[in-house]
């Protein structure tokens, strides 16, 4: 097996292309090791101290590495686990571990009478933001136009074009009032469960008072598969102590609430906050 890399804008990141398929559709990011347990690939890679998180897509491999780390050590170790997964035969994740455009269905049509705006997007998706996805390794697609909304889907680390996105929209074309991830405009029938309104007591009694003082405060995105998804908000987007809240006080808090949450999950995106504490 003759596996190539590329070099990525961020230092911190490389492509690795095994020259077969990693997956047969979509994509699927382990951010740390734990998360890594659906991936049997991402698993091996994380064994390899230096790795600090693993994306994957359908012809490539996308590692991230910690400060400090040079590639020169890391990439013989990563390249020799990935012939070793390739050798094992076993797959590159486990069933249901794969984020695919299928699984989350945009439930809008695109209105004819937004047709020429639609096609001012396009053109400016891929003149100005496709390219500069692809530079950092992955890609921002369309996926509606509704009521002023855009709603895209970001794949790999492009969330951070969100905010330029919108700047960039708004002086271009007016029309567009916001741009958004299309899992937002997807419904969540898990608020509306047992579950969820369980959930939804605990943050407004509980947590949500406490967080408050700060500033802050947790939304509840929704409840699924006994797992709970949620954003900080506020003074709690970007703080460097969001995961201890989360581990040690709004996990602890939910889960003893509501026996039947197994996970409780941060969706946040911190970098985009404001608190001058968090550190990426």
């Amino acid at each position: 097996m003759f596996i190539q890399t590329e070099a990525m804008p961020d230092p911190t990141r490389m492509k690795f292309f095994p020259g077969e398929s990693v997956l047969p559709t979509g994509m699927a990011e382990f951010p740390d090791e734990e998360s890594a347990e659906r991936s049997p690939l991402a698993r091996r890679l994380f064994e390899i101290e230096g790795v600090d998180a693993v994306t994957l897509y359908d012809s490539f491999v996308t590692v991230t590495r910690e400060d400090g780390v040079d590639w020169q050590v890391l990439k013989p170790m990563i390249l020799g686990a990935i012939m070793d997964h390739y050798t094992s035969g076993e797959p590159a994740v486990l069933d249901g571990a794969v984020e695919t455009a299928e699984a989350l269905e945009y439930p809008y049509e695109d209105d004819p009478a937004d047709a020429e705006t639609i096609k001012r997007i396009h053109e400016l998706m891929e003149s100005r933001i496709r390219p500069a996805a692809q530079q950092m390794g992955g890609d921002v697609l369309y996926k509606g136009f509704h009521e002023g909304v855009f709603y895209v889907q970001f794949v790999g680390p492009t969330r951070a074009l969100a905010g330029g996105m919108a700047n960039l929209f708004a002086h271009f074309i007016p029309e567009v009032k916001s741009v958004k991830d299309y899992r937002d405009a997807i419904p969540k029938p898990g608020l509306d469960t047992e579950e969820g309104r369980a959930v939804q007591h605990v943050l407004e009694e509980r947590i949500n008072p406490a967080v408050a003082g700060h500033g802050g405060h947790v939304q509840l995105i929704d409840v699924r598969d006994r797992t709970v998804f949620l954003r900080f908000e506020g003074g709690c987007q970007g703080c460097g102590a969001a995961d201890v809240t989360l581990k040690q006080g709004v996990e602890v808090e939910i889960m003893s609430a509501v026996p039947t949450i197994t996970r409780v999950l941060d969706v946040t995106d911190h970098a985009a906050g404001t608190n001058p504490y968090y550190s990426a």
